[in-house]
């Protein structure tokens, strides 16, 4: 018999819906009958692509007698860490305080049954007693022993975690801090260069992950005016040692384009095979700007191949963007992935084969479990000098080579695709999308981008509310604070490019919708949670990254770019207060906070404002050369004639002086220069103020 799972729509919990475990969904009538039965509730909290989750899926819960052991003793849920980013955020930082160890997946806690508040956990367990780890089986019987013995133990320590989640809502007063400055700023720079691996780029050590939101601090300090020509200098080698690295190691798919999760080794070679959706739209944007700052060819290649993978492999027919792929293929991890020597010969000519050879680094030892895992152990330069060829033949012989083996590769079998639609995961790849676009020049990604954002508006933003997550033509779960701030950040990013009525419409609301229902008026910031949902434990006010940026980060950046561009006092007003509320979070950690410290930059050094109105046709040869460099501090919108009805009130002062020509408009903070109708003026102006605000 199938257990409760059976109607759910998460892939990753319908690979538990055969399991002999009687596993229960997370909602009321589950929690409540936890309550009834007075039994503790085993929650176990994973994702469709996590290695170990299936690892404890296979050895525990697909074992009768574990089974039957979980069944006779809990009430057994299972949560997706992607649909309930809520819970899994609440419940890793519970298992934090009570292990004193960093969590990750799978997560495996024991709750009390009224409350949900876990007295015991850990992540992976094996089946029995290895690696310093107790066995699962013995694990539960003790577990529930304890829990029907020890009643007020258990109620006390509750008690006394639910201390330590109140004592984390109690945040600076707003009124304490005078003045917001650029000494984060300052200490960041100072604490990523004292950890950043100057060999080989990214932290220090192993394993190495890639932390989209710490390389976007490298890069805006390429650029920063609180620091000195050479720190910036400095910057700019850190960003582009960690890119170079990452674009020529294993970490990133040389066959089929995208990035994998993180490389087990400290140079980048040999991967953790998931590939997830967030990591590959923030470093595609990421990527992009460093193309923009840096022409690095090594940098377009990436940004083709990964964009061309992202529409070819992860875009649904419907629009939006799938979530992961699978490490494992065929029960074992990097199946598909690695390759024979036996393998490639067929497949490629005697000259292919002999490029491919030192390029890959065939002519080595086999680097992961008597297989190659491919990455590039020559650059293209030395390589052609090496062989005695042209460089462009070279070039175009890789190419081939590499186009050979994915139609060759793309016969095994496919590592399971994890085809839910996050639409927090979707904002991040349509900004990376978008970004990749315009600096390639290649509308058919921005197109891609355009496809996954309408698909959003149209299938889970419904009644003036965003949701969560969409598979099988459902969409569900109220959405979250990224939720909001990831898509907002998309939106601004797409509008500076393509200027559409209904999604400005869209932003318009998406924003006011954050400060209606996620905002601590009182104290500033915003809740991981709107106003009217579900509170497990505690309502947090997220303020650090993780993998992916802050959502408070995010949040506020958007508010100060749009509180400028509409002169909205009340947007300016909330992205202070939410700077003022994590100031002491910030000061004592910056590295942990580079979403907040980006915000907390373009506080103290506003936006470029430029403002381009015209006739379509007419406003593209001034749009272009508007996105030449890398601009952290600019936002440019070029506005058509027919939009008049669908601005606020703020940009309505932004009129064409001449309806057959472009009138540009350039404003520094508070301060616009007279409107601009010669081209050639407007180009000279753009690189005076290239200076200042690249």
């Amino acid at each position: 018999m199938k257990n409760h799972l059976q109607n759910e729509t998460s892939p990753y919990l319908l690979q538990h819906v055969d399991n002999p475990v009687d596993w229960h969904p997370w909602n009321k009538d589950t929690l409540d009958r936890a309550s009834q039965e007075k039994k503790p509730i085993l929650l176990s909290i994973g994702y469709s692509a996590c290695h170990w989750c299936h690892v404890m899926a296979h050895e525990s819960f697909e074992n009768k007698d574990t089974a039957l052991i979980m069944n006779q003793h809990f009430i057994n849920v299972k949560v997706d860490r992607e649909e309930r980013p809520d819970l899994d955020q609440i419940y890793q930082l519970a298992q934090q305080m009570l292990t004193g160890r960093t969590g990750g997946w799978p997560l495996t806690l024991f709750l009390e049954p009224t409350k949900q508040v876990p007295f015991f956990g850990g992540t992976y367990f094996p089946p029995e007693s290895r690696y310093g780890l107790p066995g699962f089986k013995d694990l539960l019987q003790q577990i529930s022993q304890y829990f029907h013995t020890n009643s007020s133990e258990i109620y006390a320590q509750n008690s006394r975690l639910l201390a330590a989640f109140r004592n984390i809502d109690k945040r600076i007063q707003i009124d304490k801090v005078s003045s917001l400055d650029f000494s984060p700023l300052k200490k960041s720079q100072e604490e990523l260069s004292q950890s950043f691996d100057f060999q080989y780029g990214g932290m220090k050590g192993a394993p190495k992950f890639p932390n989209p939101p710490i390389i976007e601090r490298y890069l805006n300090e390429t650029i920063g005016s609180y620091l000195t020509k050479e720190e910036q200098q400095q910057s700019t080698t850190k960003l582009q040692i960690t890119l170079d690295y990452m674009a020529l190691g294993g970490i990133y798919d040389q066959i089929g384009g995208g990035f994998y999760r993180y490389s087990v080794d400290g140079k980048w070679q040999i991967p953790h095979f998931e590939k997830m959706l967030y990591d590959n739209g923030q470093l595609l944007f990421l990527y992009s700007k460093a193309y923009s700052l840096l022409k690095t060819k090594l940098y377009r290649r990436v940004l083709l191949e990964t964009g061309n993978w992202v529409i070819r492999e992860m875009q649904s027919p419907e629009g939006g963007y799938y979530s992961s792929l699978d490490a494992d293929s065929e029960g074992h991890e990097g199946k598909y992935y690695v390759w024979s020597e036996k393998e490639i010969q067929p497949i490629l000519d005697d000259s292919e084969y002999q490029l491919a050879n030192q390029y890959f680094g065939l002519d080595q030892p086999s680097n992961f479990e008597d297989y190659w895992h491919l990455h590039c152990t020559i650059s293209e330069e030395i390589l052609a000098q090496k062989l005695e060829l042209p460089l462009d033949s070279t070039q175009k012989q890789i190419i081939t080579i590499k186009e050979k083996l994915r139609v060759a590769r793309s016969n095994r079998i496919y590592p399971t695709r994890d085809e839910k639609i996050l639409t927090s995961w979707n904002g991040l790849m349509i900004k990376g999308m978008v970004t990749a676009g315009q600096v390639l020049d290649q509308p058919n990604f921005i197109d891609s981008a355009e496809k996954a954002l309408r698909f959003i508006h149209n299938n889970l933003w419904i009644n003036d509310r965003l949701l969560a997550t969409y598979k099988d033509k459902k969409s569900r779960y109220p959405a979250y604070l990224d939720d909001y701030a990831f898509l907002i950040d998309a939106l601004i990013t797409l509008l500076q490019i393509r200027w559409k009525d209904e999604l400005f419409t869209f932003l318009i609301q998406l924003t006011d919708t954050v400060l209606t229902h996620f905002e601590n008026k009182d104290q500033g910031g915003f809740y991981f949670t709107a106003h009217d949902q579900e509170v497990p434990i505690s309502r947090l006010i997220p303020l650090t990254d993780n993998a992916t940026p802050s959502g408070n980060g995010v949040m506020t950046y958007n508010l100060i770019r749009l509180g400028h561009l509409f002169d909205n006092m009340a947007y300016l007003e909330a992205a202070e207060r939410c700077l003022k509320t994590s100031w002491f979070s910030v000061q004592q950690t910056p590295h942990a906070h580079c979403s907040l410290l980006k915000a907390l930059e373009l506080y103290l050094y506003p936006p470029e404002i430029i403002i381009l109105r015209g006739p379509e046709s007419a406003l593209i040869p001034w749009h272009r050369p508007a996105f030449e460099h890398h601009m952290q501090r600019r936002i440019v919108l070029a506005i058509p004639l027919y939009t008049n009805k669908y601005l606020p009130k703020q940009l309505e002062k932004y009129q064409p002086i001449n309806l057959n020509g472009v009138t540009a408009y350039i404003c520094h903070g508070q301060t616009c220069l007279a409107p601009i109708t010669e081209f050639e003026s407007f180009k000279s102006q753009l690189k005076g103020s290239n200076q200042n605000y690249l």
